[in-house]
């Protein structure tokens, strides 16, 4: 079976480039979101329970999953109802975002380096519409 994929190169009106921005940063705030889930998770798992620093430690309950690609995809669905903003913006290009910091999470753990940042203002370039 042959598949074909094309690209296309739109030029988006000043109305639509606006739209166009404001879903780049809902976008950039989502994926700052579910990196921050990650990286809560790990850090609460860091030190023994014994050990903990209550101060400075960051301690989650034991019974809170890994927030994986599906468990964030599900929780989607929950985040669009508390934030609107991400009701603007398609739903499969909010599961792109996640599926895109995942891929970048098996990456950071396939090198063993590069642990995924946090996107700055503009930092985020790009969308896509599966």
């Amino acid at each position: 079976m042959l598949t074909m994929n094309y690209t296309y190169r739109i030029y988006p009106s000043t109305d639509q480039q606006a739209l166009m921005l404001k879903w780049l940063e809902t976008c950039r705030h989502l994926y700052n979101r579910c990196l921050r889930d990650l990286k809560d998770w790990i850090n609460s798992r860091k030190c023994s329970l014994f050990s903990c620093s209550l101060i400075r430690e960051y301690i989650m309950s034991p019974d809170i999953p890994f927030p994986s690609y599906l468990e964030q995809k599900r929780q989607l669905t929950q985040w669009k109802k508390i934030n609107l903003d991400y009701k603007d913006v398609h739903s499969q290009v909010t599961q792109d975002v996640v599926k895109r910091l995942h891929n970048t999470w098996e990456a950071f753990k396939n090198r063993g380096f590069g642990f995924p940042r946090y996107k700055k203002y503009r930092r985020y370039q790009s969308f896509l519409f599966p």
